[in-house]
C-alpha cells in the first residue's frame, strides 16, 4: 500500500509541476528567435519517453532497489528538493522562461538567486526530480529512463550555451567563467 501512495504522490508532483509551468508559459516575453520544431521535438520526446520509463507501473527488468517505504520516501524527498530548486530558479527567469530555446524580446542575462553560482539551475532541479522519482520506483526502467533524461539535458545545455553566446557574447563568456553548468564543484 505504501508501495502505491509513494508512487502516486511522485507521479503528482510531476503532473502538478507541468500544469503550473504551463500556465506560466502564457505569461512569458514573445520570443525573438527560437529553437527549430524539430529540435523541440527532440528533446520533447526523449523527456516524455524518460517519464515513461520512471513512472509507469512496468516491471520489465527487475528493481535495483528493494522496495523500502524509507527508501521510497527519501526518492519522494529527493523529487521535492529538486522541485524546489527549478520553481526558484524559474521565478528568477521570470518573463525570460520558456521550455524551448529562445532568445526572448528584451531578454536579460540573468546572475540573481540560484543562477548566480548555475547557469542551468532549472535543469539541475529537473534532474533531481528525475533521479528522486528513479529512487521511488526502484526500477532498471527507470534507471534507463534517467540515463535518456541526462542525455536530453546535456544535448539541451549545448544548444542552449550557444544561443546564449550569440545573444550576449563576451558577457555571457565572463559569465560561464564565473558559474558552473549544473553542479557547483563538478560541473
Amino acid at each position: 500500500m505504501a508501495y502505491k501512495l509513494l508512487w502516486l504522490v511522485a507521479v503528482a508532483v510531476w503532473v502538478l509541476i507541468s500544469l503550473h509551468w504551463d500556465a506560466q508559459a502564457k505569461k512569458a516575453s514573445a520570443a525573438k528567435r527560437s529553437e527549430s520544431k524539430g529540435s523541440r521535438a527532440v528533446h520533447v520526446f526523449l523527456v516524455n519517453a524518460a517519464l515513461v520509463l520512471e513512472m509507469a507501473p512496468i516491471r520489465g527488468l527487475g528493481r535495483f532497489e528493494p522496495a523500502a517505504p524509507w527508501l521510497m520516501s527519501a526518492g519522494l524527498a529527493v523529487e521535492v528538493l529538486g522541485l524546489c530548486v527549478a520553481e526558484w530558479a524559474r521565478h528568477h527567469l521570470g518573463r525570460n522562461w520558456s521550455g524551448r530555446i529562445t532568445i526572448k524580446v528584451d531578454h536579460e542575462l540573468i546572475r540573481t538567486g540560484p543562477y548566480s553560482r548555475l547557469r542551468h539551475p532549472i535543469y539541475t532541479g529537473l534532474l533531481t526530480m528525475f533521479a528522486g522519482v528513479m529512487i521511488v520506483t526502484g526500477e532498471w526502467l527507470a534507471v534507463i529512463g534517467f540515463s535518456m533524461v541526462v542525455c536530453a539535458y546535456w544535448r539541451k545545455i549545448r544548444l542552449e550555451e550557444a544561443n546564449l553566446k550569440v545573444a550576449f557574447g563576451a558577457a555571457y563568456d565572463t559569465y560561464r567563467r564565473e558559474s558552473w553548468a549544473l553542479v557547483p564543484g563538478l560541473f
